[in-house]
């Protein structure tokens, strides 16, 4: 518990030392809220861009504590708003945390996130094991994105968290981090309702289930998409008279190629291209300081992004790209579209409407309520002028029908799960304005505030709306209780597998793989931490039974010719078996010959490990 919450600790602070740092660089004299996303994306930046020198991961960490003791020094006294910043993101931090630390508080211990979920986190696991001890690996020659596997790696040898704990942080630390992101759009609110609808918008259902799964790439992923529109949003507002008041968009740009490679771009890309349009008759990209803006921050991204190019060339021939490979993945078929507007009674965002405890109609009672409030939502952003957030909007819904038609259920899962915090920001911002003083609709001046009148009518040219959002008040707040509790739940729902990681058992495939394998744990560890799952992932591609070792004695059960035990007794679990190998806190034994005839184990397929036991 500790560890995580340490690895956590480190990774949020810097994340918000080194993200203000920056828009400081750039002109912002004001505490801003796109900092911690902007911060996270440079420590990825930073991070991968060190962990292979001498010292597997030391420089990193040296590089991080460097830059951050200097960046906390650089703002000190440079920075207004920092005591306002704190009253109202505290207690958004503390329930971002509560929320996240729900998994491990109902398993009742700490461990690898999602384990029976998703078996994707071996291979994180793997990989991150050998990049801290100098060595490659499968994802690493493929041109994965390992940006979030160097920061694990920094935390292990910088202050020795082991990599399952380095990973629950970096996942807890994102959680938190988005909340207080989306405190950004929230500046007018009243504290109380900042702090619920900034929570929700950072924690949808999506990103919660994800979180549960310990997707950690597509929970930092939505937060990126989502800072990147509120820096665009910024840039026309409060940013509107920095010269580099564009570069915070492109550094959250070069995080993205660190932890999503180029799929990321494509969400990023794709809100930029459409959010240009939106304002082309404004001075917010065509003036000449705009042009100036924008090529600067082109320019920062450039060299940024240059040295993973490679890899990202590399990472187009990925099996997720693949039509054929992935298909289901973990899923058992298409995810609704409705789940990513965040009412979705079910711990697990898999199933059918009604296939869980909750009758379907709760399901599309909560789908045709969202919708409602979403259609009110994008009618009031549109009369608002607010281009940004609908360009955002606009782009996820592009890339999800385009994933929908011509990908895979998995990808398409995943557009969902980025698009959710943009789809709640919609329908609550609208629902919550309230009247204001505030500059034109295109934006403010420099250091100014948001223009909010043109919203909080509904009207662009800020005359009264004829239906003002007070009487919709009521409704948003019926929203944050019906999408919060289905947040909860899928966070409650998330299973938390063994609290330690070793790359041993995967290096036993290969002898293992021609034959039944019988492994036998703890009690504690298949009750308690999921540990047959886990042992299931691990050992993939053979015939594979699990049980617990409290049955062990007499004569080998029949059929089966290696056995697996933990811990260093040298006494062989049944009679007539002989030591076949030590592989780290695992024993192989042997049973010479073996009567033929089918297994009595399951053979493990790879892409049958892949979609779940």
């Amino acid at each position: 518990m500790l560890a995580t919450y340490a690895a956590a600790l480190a990774v949020g602070l810097a994340s918000l030392v080194l993200g203000q740092g920056a828009l400081a660089l750039c002109g912002a004299r004001r505490w801003s809220w796109i900092a911690p996303p902007v911060g996270l994306a440079l420590l990825c930046a930073i991070c991968w861009a060190t962990v292979r020198l001498p010292g597997d991961g030391v420089v990193s960490a040296v590089v991080v504590l460097v830059l951050t003791v200097g960046g906390a020094a650089l703002l000190r006294g440079r920075v207004e708003g920092g005591g306002e910043a704190l009253r109202v993101g505290w207690p958004v931090a503390l329930g971002a945390l509560i929320a996240a630390s729900l998994p491990f508080a109902v398993e009742g211990h700490f461990g690898i996130l999602g384990t029976g979920f998703n078996p994707d986190m071996s291979q994180h696991l793997l990989a991150t094991d050998r990049l801290a001890n100098g060595e490659s690996s499968q994802l690493l020659h493929q041109g994965y994105p390992l940006g979030p596997h160097s920061i694990v790696v920094a935390l292990n040898k910088g202050l020795g968290i082991g990599i399952v704990q380095g990973f629950d942080g970096l996942t807890i630390a994102a959680a938190v981090l988005a909340p207080l992101t989306a405190l950004a759009a929230f500046a007018d609110q009243p504290r109380l309702r900042r702090a619920a609808s900034a929570l929700l918008v950072g924690l949808p259902y999506l990103v919660a289930s994800y979180f549960a799964q310990g997707a950690f790439k597509e929970v930092i992923q939505a937060l990126l998409v989502l800072a990147f529109v509120l820096a665009l949003r910024e840039s026309t507002r409060s940013w509107q008279g920095m010269t580099l008041r564009f570069v915070p968009a492109a550094l959250l740009a070069i995080g993205s190629v660190y932890i999503y490679s180029f799929p990321g771009l494509i969400w990023l890309a794709a809100i930029a291209a459409i959010w240009a349009i939106a304002e082309w008759r404004t001075t917010a990209v065509t003036g000449p300081a705009a042009r100036r803006a924008l090529s600067l921050a082109v320019l920062v991204f450039a060299i940024g992004s240059l040295p993973e190019l490679g890899r990202m060339i590399d990472f187009h021939s990925f099996e997720t790209f693949d039509p054929n490979g992935p298909g289901l993945g973990n899923l058992f078929g298409q995810i609704s579209p409705f789940t990513a507007l965040g009412i979705w009674p079910s711990g697990d965002f898999r199933l059918a409407p009604g296939d869980g405890a909750v009758p379907a109609f709760a399901y599309y009672l909560g789908a045709v309520f969202a919708t409602v409030l979403l259609t009110f939502g994008l009618r009031r952003l549109w009369r608002g002028r607010e281009h940004a957030l609908l360009a955002g909007l606009t782009a996820v819904a592009l890339l999800y029908a385009a994933a929908r038609v011509g990908g895979t259920p998995y990808t398409s899962a995943k557009a969902l799960e980025i698009a959710a915090p943009l789809l709640t920001l919609a329908i609550l911002l609208p629902l919550n304005r309230g009247g204001g003083k505030s500059a034109s609709p295109a934006g403010g001046g420099a250091g100014g505030t948001a223009p909010e009148e043109a919203l909080a009518t509904g009207r662009g040219g800020g005359s009264p709306a004829p239906t003002g959002p007070a009487g919709w008040r009521p409704l948003s707040l019926v929203y944050l209780v019906a999408a919060g509790v289905c947040s909860l739940l899928a966070l409650a729902n998330a299973p938390v597998g063994p609290t330690s990681y070793s790359p041993a058992l995967t290096g036993l495939r290969s002898l293992l793989a021609s034959d039944s394998t019988l492994f036998l744990g703890p009690d504690s560890f298949l009750a308690d931490e999921h540990g047959e799952r886990y042992v299931v992932w691990e050992l993939r591609g053979g015939h594979v039974c699990v049980g617990p070792a409290s049955e062990a004695g007499g004569e080998p059960p029949v059929g089966i010719r290696f056995f697996i035990t933990t811990g260093q007794s040298n006494r062989p679990p049944f009679t007539g078996l002989v030591l076949r190998r030590r592989a780290g806190p695992y024993i192989v034994w042997e049973r010479r010959s073996v009567l033929g005839g089918p297994s009595p184990c399951p053979l493990i397929a790879v892409r049958q490990a892949r979609q779940g036991p």
